[in-house]
């Protein structure tokens, strides 16, 4: 999936999300995936018995400073772009705002590539979301943003 992505960014020239190199040909990448899957915060979505997205949920990443309060952190989404248009990365961020709430967590937070247009800051907002922090990740510039579950169960999928 991961590779899939890269691919479809690659082909439109967005390459400053995550490069031009599939996931599957960076040991790096390929160990964080690897970690993921074993966390037990990896979940996928199928459609027509194909796995179609997944979405990572856990501790904040490492260049995220921790909120002041107990979160769920949504680490990775990522969508095959077979079945681009087809609600796959919405029905994935909806798990996020359920399973923090079975957790007793009222806060879900998640960061994101915000180069080029923004677009992928303006998907997250389109889902619920809210801009908090921009940072830079070396030259990589990011947009933290957030759920409080009481806006979340108004709307969970946006």
């Amino acid at each position: 999936m991961f590779d899939s992505a890269v691919a479809w960014l690659t082909a439109r020239g967005r390459t400053g999300q995550w490069g031009s190199e599939p996931f599957s040909a960076d040991p790096a990448r390929v160990e964080r995936i690897t970690g993921w899957a074993e966390s037990g915060g990896m979940r996928i979505a199928e459609l027509d018995g194909e796995p179609a997205g997944c979405i990572v949920l856990g501790p904040p990443m490492p260049y995220i400073p921790p909120a002041p309060e107990p979160e769920l952190y949504v680490q990775a989404l990522v969508t095959d772009r077979r079945f681009h248009g087809r609600g796959v990365g919405s029905a994935l961020l909806a798990l996020a705002p359920a399973e923090a709430a079975a957790r007793g967590v009222s806060l879900v937070r998640v960061d994101c590539y915000a180069g080029d247009d923004g677009r992928l800051v303006k998907y997250y907002e389109g889902q619920g979301f809210t801009r908090t922090e921009p940072f830079t990740v070396g030259e990589w510039p990011g947009q933290l943003l957030e759920m409080r579950l009481g806006r979340a169960s108004q709307d969970p999928i946006g």
